[in-house]
């Protein structure tokens, strides 16, 4: 650690691609941390506490200063701990960083969501835009990671797409992340995933499998 005498405690749920940011972000940084596992359909009053505006997970807490938002606290981890940067220090190659991460939030994650729904016009015209977003990353993607050699900020903000998104077009009988469709994505995922520290950080794929898969199920049974 960079300081002595630190306290660090995560707020957060283990299926929560959200909270994988964050523990991937620790990981890189050799952080030690307290996980403190939630239970999302009885939120604790810590979590209350801690996070009174939006009541979600994750939280990060260090020196009993909470930070909310996944990639809030991911460039907070960057700036406080020295070692192995997650952000690029260029001014120009970090705004860009930001502006894929953003990208990656309201295009895809939300999208991806999306495709869980009843309505098939809506769900075909979900899985369009879910098309051209990635489209747009697999174009964007020039080396091994999208922070070059290494993994960085966008990488970590991706996760959802390298380990969710086969999941959820799994459960929902989708072909659209492939290595056909998206050949530099398809690659940089399996190289992402498969990575040492990220393997570490990632849930065990069989609960969240049937979890999808029991509330898809759920879902089309009541319509």
């Amino acid at each position: 650690m960079a300081v002595g005498e630190e306290e660090v405690k995560l707020l957060g749920a283990k299926g929560s691609p959200f909270v994988c940011r964050v523990k991937i972000a620790l990981k890189l940084k050799g952080i030690e941390y307290k996980f403190l596992e939630e239970n999302l359909s009885n939120k604790s009053d810590l979590l209350l506490n801690y996070n009174p505006i939006y009541k979600k997970v994750p939280v990060f807490v260090h020196n009993e200063r909470p930070i909310s938002e996944s990639l809030v606290i991911v460039e907070y981890i960057d700036e406080t701990w020295k070692g192995r940067p997650i952000l690029p220090s260029e001014p120009y190659q970090r705004a860009m960083a930001h502006f894929w991460s953003k990208f990656i939030d309201d295009k895809l994650v939300a999208a991806w969501k999306a495709v869980f729904t009843v309505d098939e016009k809506e769900r075909e015209k979900n899985v369009e835009e879910l098309f051209v977003a990635m489209q747009f990353l697999e174009n964007e993607l020039k080396d091994k990671f999208f922070g070059g050699e290494e993994i960085g900020f966008v990488d970590i903000a991706a996760v959802f797409i390298a380990f969710w998104v086969p999941l959820i077009q799994q459960v929902a009988g989708l072909h659209l992340f492939s290595s056909e469709k998206f050949p530099k994505l398809y690659k940089w995922s399996q190289e992402f995933i498969n990575h040492p520290l990220v393997k570490e950080c990632l849930p065990p794929r069989d609960p969240l499998f049937a979890f999808f898969k029991a509330r898809y199920e759920s879902l089309f049974a009541s319509k």
